[in-house]
């Protein structure tokens, strides 16, 4: 969506926190930590004007032209923040994140499964997908 990646999910997240209806497990990072807070940092938004606008919009097209006249980023800044969330979790060397992520996948009965190599596989799994 706009050439950024997590920007769909997070426009579903926010659209399902508008109608109290975001899941509990997403709503203590929700804008504050984790990949939302990573989107809005890398894309220069503030969380509650990010909020209003999809408020404010009613469809996902809406939204995506905002992002291109407000948020457009750099080609390279686009780049290295997909590069980062396809491979957050994944870096063997960081043995606390790769703790972290085993941590959630055995919370998740899905500790076995090697096939989760980082933290949007694990999301993936966890919501079916994978």
């Amino acid at each position: 969506m706009a050439g950024w990646v997590w920007l769909p999910r997070f426009v579903d997240k926010i659209r399902l926190h508008l109608v109290d209806q975001l899941h509990a497990d997403y709503r203590p990072n929700f804008c504050v930590k984790g990949f939302d807070k990573a989107w809005l940092d890398a894309a220069g938004v503030e969380g509650d004007a990010f909020i209003e606008v999809v408020r404010n919009s009613t469809t996902d097209g809406e939204v995506c032209d905002w992002v291109r006249a407000n948020a457009p980023g750099a080609s390279e800044d686009r780049a290295a923040f997909k590069a980062k969330m396809e491979n957050y979790g994944r870096d063997e060397s960081n043995a606390d994140l790769r703790a972290l992520l085993q941590k959630r996948k055995d919370d998740a009965d899905m500790g076995g499964r090697n096939d989760i190599q980082c933290f949007v596989d694990f999301i993936d799994a966890d919501e079916g997908r994978l």
